[in-house]
Protein backbone atom coordinates (compact mmCIF):
# COMPACT_ATOMS: atom_id res chain seq x y z
CA UNK A 1 0.00 0.00 0.00
CA UNK A 2 1.25 3.54 -0.66
CA UNK A 3 2.11 5.37 2.49
CA UNK A 4 0.13 8.79 1.10
CA UNK A 5 1.04 10.72 4.37
CA UNK A 6 5.00 9.70 3.39
CA UNK A 7 5.60 9.98 -0.41
CA UNK A 8 9.35 9.63 0.21
CA UNK A 9 8.69 6.23 1.96
CA UNK A 10 6.82 4.81 -0.79
CA UNK A 11 9.35 5.95 -3.42
CA UNK A 12 12.05 4.19 -1.11
CA UNK A 13 10.24 0.85 -0.95
CA UNK A 14 9.58 0.98 -4.45
CA UNK A 15 12.92 1.16 -5.47
CA UNK A 16 14.40 -0.26 -2.68
CA UNK A 17 12.13 -3.67 -2.87
CA UNK A 18 13.63 -5.61 -5.35
CA UNK A 19 12.09 -4.51 -8.79
CA UNK A 20 14.20 -3.44 -12.15
CA UNK A 21 16.38 -1.03 -11.41
CA UNK A 22 16.48 0.85 -14.90
CA UNK A 23 14.38 3.59 -14.02
CA UNK A 24 17.31 4.09 -10.73
CA UNK A 25 20.45 3.89 -12.79
CA UNK A 26 18.93 6.15 -15.86
CA UNK A 27 18.24 8.80 -13.03
CA UNK A 28 21.41 8.53 -11.32
CA UNK A 29 23.36 8.65 -14.08
CA UNK A 30 21.76 11.65 -15.29
CA UNK A 31 22.05 13.37 -11.89
CA UNK A 32 25.18 12.45 -11.95
CA UNK A 33 26.64 13.81 -15.29
CA UNK A 34 24.93 17.33 -14.00
CA UNK A 35 26.63 16.95 -10.93
CA UNK A 36 29.79 16.77 -12.46
CA UNK A 37 29.15 19.21 -14.50
CA UNK A 38 27.90 21.66 -11.83
CA UNK A 39 31.66 21.13 -9.74
CA UNK A 40 32.89 22.72 -12.64
CA UNK A 41 30.58 25.88 -13.18
CA UNK A 42 31.04 29.09 -10.38
CA UNK A 43 27.87 29.02 -8.30
CA UNK A 44 26.23 26.11 -9.23
CA UNK A 45 25.22 22.82 -6.32
CA UNK A 46 25.44 19.58 -7.63
CA UNK A 47 22.92 18.68 -4.71
CA UNK A 48 20.43 20.40 -6.97
CA UNK A 49 21.32 19.01 -9.87
CA UNK A 50 20.47 15.73 -8.45
CA UNK A 51 17.76 17.06 -6.89
CA UNK A 52 16.38 18.79 -10.61
CA UNK A 53 17.08 14.67 -11.75
CA UNK A 54 14.55 13.14 -9.77
CA UNK A 55 17.41 10.85 -7.85
CA UNK A 56 18.36 13.09 -4.82
CA UNK A 57 15.88 11.31 -1.83
CA UNK A 58 17.32 8.05 -3.35
CA UNK A 59 21.10 9.11 -3.29
CA UNK A 60 20.29 11.12 0.66
CA UNK A 61 19.03 7.55 1.78
CA UNK A 62 21.90 6.22 0.03
CA UNK A 63 24.56 7.95 1.75
CA UNK A 64 22.95 7.28 4.70
CA UNK A 65 22.74 3.61 4.81
CA UNK A 66 26.47 2.73 3.60
CA UNK A 67 27.46 5.09 6.57
CA UNK A 68 25.34 3.23 9.18
CA UNK A 69 27.49 -0.09 7.32
CA UNK A 70 23.67 -1.45 5.63
CA UNK A 71 24.98 -2.29 2.33
CA UNK A 72 22.03 -2.73 0.08
CA UNK A 73 22.59 -3.39 -3.75
CA UNK A 74 20.25 -0.57 -4.37
CA UNK A 75 21.68 2.16 -2.49
CA UNK A 76 25.45 1.05 -3.98
CA UNK A 77 23.80 0.85 -7.51
CA UNK A 78 22.97 4.85 -6.99
CA UNK A 79 26.31 5.70 -5.00
CA UNK A 80 28.00 3.85 -8.06
CA UNK A 81 26.19 5.28 -10.75
CA UNK A 82 26.12 8.60 -9.44
CA UNK A 83 29.78 9.04 -8.78
CA UNK A 84 30.92 7.47 -11.52
CA UNK A 85 29.19 9.48 -14.30
CA UNK A 86 30.46 12.21 -12.43
CA UNK A 87 34.09 11.92 -12.27
CA UNK A 88 33.62 10.63 -16.01
CA UNK A 89 31.82 14.26 -16.65
CA UNK A 90 34.36 15.93 -14.85
CA UNK A 91 37.17 14.28 -16.84
CA UNK A 92 35.95 14.53 -19.78
CA UNK A 93 33.82 17.84 -20.03
CA UNK A 94 36.47 19.82 -17.49
CA UNK A 95 38.03 21.93 -20.17
CA UNK A 96 35.46 22.20 -22.84
CA UNK A 97 33.00 23.47 -20.42
CA UNK A 98 34.83 25.89 -18.33
CA UNK A 99 35.64 27.60 -21.67
CA UNK A 100 32.21 27.44 -22.33
CA UNK A 101 31.29 29.04 -19.05
CA UNK A 102 34.15 31.79 -19.00
CA UNK A 103 33.25 32.79 -23.10
CA UNK A 104 29.73 32.21 -23.10
CA UNK A 105 28.36 32.75 -19.74
CA UNK A 106 24.38 33.69 -20.12
CA UNK A 107 24.22 30.64 -23.00
CA UNK A 108 25.11 28.61 -20.44
CA UNK A 109 23.55 29.71 -17.18
CA UNK A 110 20.24 29.79 -19.25
CA UNK A 111 20.93 26.12 -20.13
CA UNK A 112 21.82 25.56 -16.45
CA UNK A 113 18.43 27.44 -15.18
CA UNK A 114 16.13 25.25 -17.48
CA UNK A 115 18.02 22.06 -16.53
CA UNK A 116 17.31 23.22 -12.77
CA UNK A 117 13.84 23.95 -13.20
CA UNK A 118 12.63 21.20 -14.73
CA UNK A 119 12.91 19.12 -11.41
CA UNK A 120 10.09 21.23 -9.99
CA UNK A 121 7.71 18.67 -11.15
CA UNK A 122 9.86 16.14 -9.85
CA UNK A 123 9.58 17.36 -6.16
CA UNK A 124 6.55 18.28 -6.60
CA UNK A 125 5.34 14.73 -7.49
CA UNK A 126 6.93 13.83 -4.05
CA UNK A 127 5.76 16.49 -2.07
CA UNK A 128 1.80 16.93 -3.26
CA UNK A 129 -0.70 17.45 -1.90
CA UNK A 130 -0.10 20.79 -0.65
CA UNK A 131 0.11 21.38 3.14
CA UNK A 132 0.70 24.39 5.57
CA UNK A 133 4.11 23.00 6.49
CA UNK A 134 5.42 22.73 2.81
CA UNK A 135 4.31 26.07 1.87
CA UNK A 136 5.68 27.18 4.76
CA UNK A 137 8.98 25.57 4.52
CA UNK A 138 9.48 26.04 0.83
CA UNK A 139 9.31 29.70 1.15
CA UNK A 140 11.57 29.86 4.08
CA UNK A 141 14.36 27.73 1.42
CA UNK A 142 13.57 30.04 -1.31
CA UNK A 143 13.81 33.36 0.70
CA UNK A 144 17.53 31.55 2.15
CA UNK A 145 18.36 31.32 -1.45
CA UNK A 146 17.60 34.77 -2.35
CA UNK A 147 19.67 36.32 0.25
CA UNK A 148 22.98 33.88 -0.66
CA UNK A 149 22.40 34.79 -3.95
CA UNK A 150 22.45 38.55 -3.17
CA UNK A 151 25.24 38.09 -1.17
CA UNK A 152 27.37 36.45 -3.82
CA UNK A 153 26.48 38.91 -5.95
CA UNK A 154 27.33 41.59 -3.53
CA UNK A 155 30.72 39.42 -3.00
CA UNK A 156 30.60 39.38 0.58
CA UNK A 157 33.54 37.46 2.09
CA UNK A 158 34.84 36.83 5.28
CA UNK A 159 37.67 37.42 6.38
CA UNK A 160 40.64 34.79 6.20
CA UNK A 161 41.62 33.32 9.35
CA UNK A 162 42.62 29.89 10.42
CA UNK A 163 43.22 27.62 13.54
CA UNK A 164 42.55 24.01 13.53
CA UNK A 165 38.82 24.19 14.82
CA UNK A 166 37.93 27.12 11.63
CA UNK A 167 39.21 23.97 9.38
CA UNK A 168 36.98 21.82 11.10
CA UNK A 169 34.06 23.97 10.62
CA UNK A 170 34.76 24.37 7.11
CA UNK A 171 35.30 20.87 6.58
CA UNK A 172 31.83 20.40 8.14
CA UNK A 173 30.23 23.35 5.89
CA UNK A 174 31.75 21.85 2.27
CA UNK A 175 30.15 18.34 3.43
CA UNK A 176 27.19 19.79 3.75
CA UNK A 177 27.21 21.92 0.38
CA UNK A 178 28.19 19.07 -1.52
CA UNK A 179 24.62 17.66 -0.37
CA UNK A 180 22.54 20.23 0.20
CA UNK A 181 20.81 21.64 -3.01
CA UNK A 182 21.61 24.79 -4.00
CA UNK A 183 24.72 25.67 -2.03
CA UNK A 184 27.74 26.14 -3.48
CA UNK A 185 30.56 24.70 -1.66
CA UNK A 186 33.38 27.50 -2.75
CA UNK A 187 31.27 29.93 -1.76
CA UNK A 188 30.44 28.98 1.58
CA UNK A 189 33.82 28.36 2.41
CA UNK A 190 34.64 32.02 1.29
CA UNK A 191 31.70 33.35 3.65
CA UNK A 192 33.35 31.67 6.47
CA UNK A 193 36.81 32.97 5.18
CA UNK A 194 38.19 29.76 4.93
CA UNK A 195 38.99 29.21 1.25
CA UNK A 196 42.06 31.07 0.71
CA UNK A 197 44.10 29.62 3.70
CA UNK A 198 42.63 25.55 2.70
CA UNK A 199 43.78 26.62 -0.82
CA UNK A 200 47.44 27.71 0.03
CA UNK A 201 47.63 24.90 2.82
CA UNK A 202 46.69 22.40 -0.02
CA UNK A 203 49.01 23.66 -2.21
CA UNK A 204 51.71 23.88 0.04
CA UNK A 205 51.23 20.26 1.07
CA UNK A 206 51.40 19.37 -3.25
CA UNK A 207 54.62 21.28 -3.51
CA UNK A 208 55.91 19.56 -0.37
CA UNK A 209 55.65 16.56 -1.79
CA UNK A 210 56.69 17.01 -5.21
CA UNK A 211 59.60 18.20 -3.39
CA UNK A 212 59.68 15.37 -1.44
CA UNK A 213 59.94 16.85 1.66
CA UNK A 214 58.46 14.64 3.98
CA UNK A 215 59.13 17.43 6.76
CA UNK A 216 57.47 20.57 5.48
CA UNK A 217 54.52 18.11 3.64
CA UNK A 218 53.43 17.49 7.66
CA UNK A 219 53.07 21.16 8.55
CA UNK A 220 49.77 21.05 6.27
CA UNK A 221 48.92 18.08 6.25
CA UNK A 222 48.28 17.91 10.58
CA UNK A 223 47.32 21.27 10.61
CA UNK A 224 44.91 21.81 7.45
CA UNK A 225 44.33 19.02 5.85
CA UNK A 226 43.67 16.61 8.35
CA UNK A 227 41.14 18.48 10.25
CA UNK A 228 39.47 19.33 6.60
CA UNK A 229 39.12 16.44 6.13
CA UNK A 230 37.73 14.90 8.92
CA UNK A 231 35.31 17.74 9.00
CA UNK A 232 34.10 16.45 5.46
CA UNK A 233 33.57 12.57 6.13
CA UNK A 234 31.72 13.70 9.52
CA UNK A 235 29.54 15.93 7.81
CA UNK A 236 28.81 14.01 4.92
CA UNK A 237 27.91 10.88 7.65
CA UNK A 238 26.06 13.45 9.99
CA UNK A 239 24.07 15.80 6.94
CA UNK A 240 23.16 13.01 5.36
CA UNK A 241 21.84 10.50 8.31
CA UNK A 242 19.99 13.62 9.21
CA UNK A 243 18.17 14.10 5.73
CA UNK A 244 17.69 10.55 5.62
CA UNK A 245 15.84 10.94 8.94
CA UNK A 246 13.93 13.94 7.87
CA UNK A 247 13.04 12.54 4.36
CA UNK A 248 11.32 9.97 6.40
CA UNK A 249 9.51 11.63 9.75
CA UNK A 250 9.23 15.24 8.75
CA UNK A 251 8.51 14.64 4.37
CA UNK A 252 6.43 17.32 4.03
CA UNK A 253 7.94 19.91 5.42
CA UNK A 254 11.82 18.93 4.10
CA UNK A 255 10.34 18.15 0.39
CA UNK A 256 8.87 21.78 0.78
CA UNK A 257 12.34 23.13 1.88
CA UNK A 258 13.90 21.36 -1.16
CA UNK A 259 11.87 22.21 -3.30
CA UNK A 260 12.29 25.99 -2.23
CA UNK A 261 15.77 25.50 -2.36
CA UNK A 262 15.43 24.13 -6.24
CA UNK A 263 13.64 27.00 -7.20
CA UNK A 264 15.52 29.72 -5.63
CA UNK A 265 18.91 28.23 -6.57
CA UNK A 266 17.82 29.78 -10.17
CA UNK A 267 18.48 33.50 -8.62
CA UNK A 268 21.90 33.03 -8.14
CA UNK A 269 22.02 31.82 -11.76
CA UNK A 270 20.41 34.88 -13.79
CA UNK A 271 22.28 34.36 -17.42
CA UNK A 272 23.14 37.81 -18.23
CA UNK A 273 26.32 38.34 -16.63
CA UNK A 274 29.63 38.69 -17.66
CA UNK A 275 33.25 38.65 -16.40
CA UNK A 276 35.29 41.52 -16.22
CA UNK A 277 39.44 41.51 -15.97
CA UNK A 278 39.83 42.21 -12.11
CA UNK A 279 41.54 45.73 -11.19
CA UNK A 280 44.07 46.35 -8.59
CA UNK A 281 42.31 46.69 -5.22
CA UNK A 282 39.73 44.91 -6.14
CA UNK A 283 39.01 41.96 -3.97
CA UNK A 284 38.98 37.62 -5.51
CA UNK A 285 38.37 35.05 -3.20
CA UNK A 286 39.22 37.22 0.30
CA UNK A 287 42.33 38.84 -0.72
CA UNK A 288 43.25 42.32 -2.35
CA UNK A 289 44.52 42.70 -5.90
CA UNK A 290 48.18 44.14 -5.78
CA UNK A 291 50.45 45.30 -8.67
CA UNK A 292 52.31 41.90 -8.38
CA UNK A 293 49.12 39.40 -8.02
CA UNK A 294 47.02 40.98 -11.15
CA UNK A 295 48.70 39.23 -13.32
CA UNK A 296 48.53 35.55 -11.61
CA UNK A 297 44.54 35.43 -11.30
CA UNK A 298 42.79 33.33 -13.87
CA UNK A 299 40.14 33.76 -16.08
CA UNK A 300 37.62 31.76 -14.03
CA UNK A 301 38.53 34.07 -10.65
CA UNK A 302 37.28 37.35 -12.37
CA UNK A 303 34.23 39.05 -10.89
CA UNK A 304 31.29 39.37 -12.89
CA UNK A 305 28.95 42.17 -13.43
CA UNK A 306 25.46 42.08 -14.71
CA UNK A 307 24.39 43.36 -18.31
CA UNK A 308 21.42 44.67 -20.07
CA UNK A 309 20.50 42.03 -22.75
CA UNK A 310 19.61 42.24 -25.88
CA UNK A 311 16.10 41.06 -27.26
CA UNK A 312 18.01 38.35 -29.30
CA UNK A 313 20.09 37.32 -25.99
CA UNK A 314 16.09 37.31 -23.98
CA UNK A 315 14.56 35.12 -27.29
CA UNK A 316 18.05 32.58 -26.77
CA UNK A 317 18.09 32.50 -23.09
CA UNK A 318 14.43 31.95 -23.22
CA UNK A 319 15.22 29.14 -25.83
CA UNK A 320 17.97 27.83 -23.84
CA UNK A 321 15.63 27.51 -20.87
CA UNK A 322 12.76 25.88 -22.28
CA UNK A 323 15.97 23.02 -23.97
CA UNK A 324 17.28 22.59 -20.34
CA UNK A 325 13.89 21.90 -19.11
CA UNK A 326 12.75 19.82 -21.46
CA UNK A 327 15.54 17.36 -21.33
CA UNK A 328 15.75 17.29 -17.59
CA UNK A 329 11.63 16.35 -18.02
CA UNK A 330 11.84 13.61 -20.73
CA UNK A 331 14.75 11.78 -18.63
CA UNK A 332 11.96 12.18 -15.70
CA UNK A 333 9.44 10.70 -17.83
CA UNK A 334 11.39 7.85 -19.16
CA UNK A 335 12.18 6.54 -15.29
CA UNK A 336 8.21 7.87 -14.71
CA UNK A 337 7.11 5.68 -16.74
CA UNK A 338 9.26 2.43 -16.29
CA UNK A 339 8.09 2.60 -12.67
CA UNK A 340 4.08 3.25 -13.32
CA UNK A 341 5.02 -0.24 -15.13
CA UNK A 342 6.76 -2.00 -12.65
CA UNK A 343 3.87 -0.53 -10.19
CA UNK A 344 1.13 -2.04 -12.84
CA UNK A 345 3.22 -5.65 -13.24
CA UNK A 346 3.24 -5.93 -9.33
CA UNK A 347 -0.37 -5.09 -9.08
CA UNK A 348 -1.53 -7.25 -11.35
Amino acid sequence: MVNEKNPYAADAQQVLSGGSLGPLVTRSVFGGVLMGLANLVPGISGGTMLLAAGVYPKFVQAIAEVTRLKFRYASLVVLASVGISAVLSILLLAGVLKELVLDHRWVMYSLFIGLTLGGIPIVWRLARPASAGLVVSALVAFAAMVALAIAQAMNIVGNPSGGTLMFFVAGLAGASAMILPGISGGYLLLLLGQYVPILASIDAFKEALKNRDILAAMGPAFSVVLPVGLGVLIGIALVGNLLGWLLKNHAKATLGALLGLLIGSAAGLWPFQVGVKPQIGDMIKGQAVTAESIGEIEKDDWPVKYFGPSLLQVLGSLALIATGFGVTTIVAKIGGDEEKEQARSRDG
